[in-house]
């Protein structure tokens, strides 16, 4: 036993783990800068990444954390046909693309833990309080259900995740494919009702799969809110979307709890900065582009966006 003694079940709850307990669970990567950072197994050791279920071995991991959770592997879920099993074969087909009829708002971070999923959670909250009918996507991350939670929680109708389209966890798959997971979930929940849809990219922008699917965002983001953790983070966070074209909303997330934060923040920017809270009581709405009046098309086969392309290959 180690960081994690707890492991979601099937419905979300978290079963707490004892030694010789036996668990399923699928391998994948994980990168996160303020927990571990792992891969496939290659040799003996193997670790429970995520509580919600990732393995794999762990290659770093912060300095605050315990030592990860032992696993040993005894066996592989076969189907019928003795074929083991990934959930790459549970994926949802690719539905129709389709566009939200009050667009399609992403929320992209600074860092890690910088307030993403509590500020896409607070779009969530308060589309439904004006009446709309919300969808929340978490494009790329590690398998675990704590932010799928957050968005049922906060009013989200429809919800999907890379785990729906195949992938136990999105770090080390090729960015095409992160692209068009992308512009799927957008898709699927469009497809489940939705009419106003917000989008989640994980971790920072200096991780490398975020930073390439931001240089997508002109191309397939209606609007763009940036997560910062502190003023700095948020002048760091704006000039390098403003360097890919990005044209940020809002200014979000950990930055707000503090007033005087938010006023650096303002100050160096020109943007607005809104908290969670705010955003619950009005502010969501307030960054809507409207119907008819979404910024983006969704095309990626738009002069300039030929980087995207792959999109929707």
């Amino acid at each position: 036993m180690g960081a994690h003694d707890h492991l979601e079940d099937v419905h979300g709850r978290r079963v707490r783990l004892y030694p010789d307990d036996i668990v399923v669970g699928a391998y994948g990567n994980r990168y996160a800068t303020d927990f571990f950072e792992g891969y496939l197994p290659t040799g003996p050791h193997v670790h429970l990444l995520t509580a919600g279920g990732l393995v794999g071995t762990v290659a770093s991991a912060h300095s605050r954390r315990l030592p990860p959770t032992e696993l040993k592997v005894i066996g592989a879920l076969d189907d019928r046909s003795g074929r083991p099993l990934s959930v790459e074969h549970f994926a949802r087909p690719a539905p129709p693309h389709a566009a939200a009829e009050w667009g399609t708002t992403v929320v992209v971070g600074s860092s890690m833990n910088s307030g993403k999923t509590t500020t896409a959670s607070a779009l969530v909250r308060g589309w439904a309080r004006a009446g709309l009918s919300p969808g929340a996507g978490k494009v790329t991350g590690s398998g675990s259900g704590k932010d799928r939670w957050m968005y049922v929680d906060a009013g989200a109708g429809p919800v999907a995740d890379f785990l729906d389209f195949g992938m136990s966890s999105t770090f080390g798959h090729p960015i095409g494919r992160l692209r068009t997971t992308a512009v799927a979930i957008r898709d699927a929940l469009v497809d489940d009702g939705a009419d106003v849809v917000v989008l989640e990219i994980a971790d920072g922008l200096l991780q490398s799969e975020t930073r390439a699917l931001a240089e997508c965002l002109p191309h397939y983001a209606d609007g763009v809110v940036l997560t910062a953790a502190n003023a700095l983070d948020a002048v760091a966070g704006v000039a390098i979307l403003d360097g890919l074209g990005v044209d940020v909303r809002a200014i979000s997330g950990l930055v707000t709890a503090s007033p005087l934060a938010s006023e650096e923040a303002h100050a160096a920017t020109g943007l607005d900065v809104v908290s969670p809270a705010q955003l619950v009581d009005g502010g969501a709405v307030d960054l809507l582009p409207g119907p008819g009046r979404r910024a983006a098309p969704w095309d990626f086969s738009q002069a300039g966006a030929s980087r995207c392309g792959d999109a929707v290959a």
